[in-house]
């Protein structure tokens, strides 16, 4: 619409300009060759004008006689854009899968030859129930593994669980695996707890020590690398290929060349696994 308005204030402009090149009233007859820049200059400005008018007027008009063309040409439109943004996501992982997983949580078979990558928040109710259909998808094949970006967007109630799974990646990747599920299953704060903001990260903290005491982690080792350079780079990392590949929201599933933003069922995520390489 901007670049549209645009074109035409530069037609209207060109048209004003070339009525300019042409004496009036007594001045001296103009010469052939401003004759035909007028002429050259009004044609152009006649098409900028009539074109952005027709852009502008066009939607109102197929909205009159078919909505559902405009809604084809919204939906075409996107599917362009996300098939763009698929192949530049594919040509990114290619070349820079290995450091993708290099701190990140894995589930599943970790010498798998298919992956998925997903984007995911322990205390958004669309992960936890893609989280679910990724389990299913996992007991039915040995072929796949599941990298765990943590994208933390719900502040402490995200922040500490991911930062511990991170940090029990580096200390025991299989336990790490077996926390992660726990965070997806359980809950680890309650509703009384959100009614004093000032200790929930304190609340959360100690919940989530609780599952990694119970997965087997040594729990003073895991406070000390929440902290570290290791866990700090994978969150960076996290966020930084978010912005790359526009990620706003949890869940976002990256299989094979496909990218699937929000929650997909288990028989969706086991075509994609079947069309990738």
């Amino acid at each position: 619409m901007t670049w549209t308005i645009l074109v035409l204030v530069v037609g209207v402009l060109l048209y004003l300009f070339g009525g300019m090149l042409l004496p009036k009233g007594d001045e001296k007859k103009p010469s052939a060759g401003k004759v035909v820049a007028k002429k050259c200059i009004s044609v152009i400005a006649i098409i900028l004008i009539a074109g952005s008018m027709c852009r502008l007027y066009m939607p109102y008009y197929l909205t009159a006689i078919n909505p559902a063309i405009v809604q084809e040409m919204v939906n075409g439109m996107q599917e362009q854009q996300q098939a763009e943004k698929n192949k530049q996501i594919r040509k990114f992982v290619r070349s820079e899968g290995d450091k993708m997983m290099r701190d990140a949580p894995i589930l599943g078979n970790r010498d798998a030859k298919k992956t998925i990558y997903v984007w995911t928040d322990f205390s958004c109710p669309y992960c936890r129930r893609v989280h679910g259909e990724i389990e299913r998808v996992l007991a039915d094949r040995d072929d796949t593994r599941v990298v765990i970006k943590n994208f933390s967007i719900h502040g402490p109630l995200s922040d500490g669980p991911a930062r511990a799974v991170i940090a029990a990646n580096m200390q025991d990747p299989a336990k790490a695996a077996e926390l992660t599920n726990m965070l997806m299953t359980r809950e680890f704060y309650t509703q009384d707890d959100l009614k004093d903001q000032d200790k929930i990260a304190e609340k959360v903290e100690a919940n989530v020590m609780k599952m990694a005491a119970e997965a087997g982690l040594d729990t003073e080792q895991l406070k000390k690398d929440m902290d570290s350079d290791v866990v700090a780079r994978e969150l960076r990392n996290v966020r930084d290929l978010a912005q790359r590949f526009e990620i706003s929201g949890t869940p976002f599933l990256i299989i094979g060349e496909q990218a699937f933003p929000g929650a997909i069922p288990a028989a969706q995520i086991e075509t994609a696994l079947d069309e990738a390489e």
